[in-house]
């Protein structure tokens, strides 16, 4: 089971929910000291505490074990850059950045570069159709087939099993055909229904509903299903309904390989050969509704609690209390109790967020709503470290500090 972009090497795919395949990258910028945190992230709203703190009041002790713990990870993953952010109302936030964001050039990582965020766009997706449910424009048991023409099982595959992965289509991302044409030039561009051709020559893989897999066609039909709804650009809808609103100026759906500044270098062992590549400027078409989106660690933190709560910040609805309802029911999605999946959304020991992959980045954006806490971690690498993503072994051993009744330890369960 994966929560996060599936996996590319050598010809197949392994979709995972916490990692896959284990290649080291060699580094030795897992030592280098924190960077500062700049003062436009340092504010808290006010809040008061709760009776039972779920997570450790932050104190100058749980940093430097924090700081240890990034490093110690860092060290043993050869992760070459990561940034972390971990606020909590009526706490003193914690903002770091370790490592190099360029290995050639030695230029640190920071707190204020842009980062690809993989799978996260999956929230962003859903969202936007959710907000399309509330308008009754869709209804979430609508057969896709009402809308897109062509998929297997078109009439009997709902939008909501799409949403939250349970449609038993094929993930185009394993098919070895779709792997040789992005590895062989990953500057080319995608169109969705290049993407859903790779996965509608396969059979599917079980009827809808039966189980729960992990698969970017799917978001990809529903990103087809907001453009056809609305009328406009996936990227154009999210822009206006979402960040605009939410204030995320930070934030973008790329049309190409576009990349703002200051920006990461992304490290990657998902070639054709096997050897490491810088992926920055990789085309993320390929990921489309499922996983394009560039963002900040500013702007992360602001969509944490606004995806975990359907409130933008300030309290204004953004998507209806009742269909966030919906969203947050999170059936089982693996064999570890209390790790569940819902609408384009995942829960993992009380965390609620997604997780995001692709070649060079991992990121990993979740909220805990009995402390109002939210953890943002960026890497520039997604190179896994024992068959686990990085991204979730930075998160396991965050968690197991400040919120050890609440660890984020998704299982190991691998696919196609």
């Amino acid at each position: 089971m994966s929560m996060s972009s599936a996996r590319l090497r050598r010809g197949a795919t392994i979709a995972v929910l916490a990692g896959t395949l284990v290649v080291p990258l060699t580094t030795g910028s897992a030592g280098a000291a924190p960077a500062a945190l700049p003062a436009a992230l340092t504010a808290d709203s006010p809040s008061p505490s709760p009776s039972k703190p779920a997570v450790r009041p932050l104190t100058s002790q749980v940093a430097r074990q924090l700081d240890a713990a990034v490093r110690k990870v860092m060290r043993e993953a050869n992760v070459p850059g990561v940034t972390v952010g971990i606020w909590t109302p009526g706490q003193p936030s914690y903002v770091r950045s370790f490592g190099v964001a360029d290995k050639s050039s030695g230029q640190k990582m920071a707190p204020d570069m842009f980062m690809r965020v993989g799978s996260e766009t999956k929230t962003f997706t859903v969202t936007a159709l959710l907000q399309l449910v509330d308008q009754k424009k869709v209804g979430l048991d609508d057969p896709v087939g009402k809308y897109i023409g062509g998929v297997p099982n078109e009439n009997r595959i709902t939008l909501r099993q799409l949403a939250e992965m349970r449609s038993g289509l094929f993930n185009y991302s394993d098919d070895p055909d779709f792997f040789k044409a992005l590895t062989s030039d990953p500057q080319r561009s995608f169109t969705p229904e290049q993407l859903l051709a790779y996965a509608f020559k396969h059979p599917v893989v079980f009827q809808p509903g039966q189980k729960f897999s992990y698969c970017n066609t799917n978001l990809i039909l529903l990103g087809l299903v907001v453009e056809k709804v609305s009328g406009q650009h996936l990227g154009d809808y999210i822009r206006q309904h979402i960040l605009d609103p939410a204030g995320m100026k930070h934030t973008l759906f790329p049309t190409g390989n576009e990349f703002p500044n200051p920006h990461a270098q992304g490290y990657t062992e998902q070639t054709a050969n096997g050897k490491e590549a810088d992926a920055a400027d990789w085309n993320p078409s390929w990921g489309w509704a499922a996983g394009a989106i560039i963002s900040n660690l500013r702007d992360l933190r602001t969509w944490a609690p606004t995806v975990a709560t359907g409130r933008f910040p300030g309290g204004k609805p953004m998507v209806s209390a009742a269909t966030q309802k919906q969203r947050l029911i999170t059936p089982q999605a693996g064999s570890i109790r209390g790790a569940g999946y819902g609408l384009g959304i995942f829960d993992v020991q009380g965390w609620i967020g997604h997780n995001g992959s692709l070649p060079g980045y991992e990121s990993l954006t979740v909220y805990l709503p009995s402390a109002r806490t939210t953890l943002v971690a960026l890497l520039n690498t997604d190179t896994d470290y024992r068959s686990r993503e990085p991204s979730t072994v930075l998160g396991a051993a965050i968690t197991k500090i400040i919120s050890p009744g609440h660890v984020y330890n998704l299982p190991v369960t691998r696919t196609g």
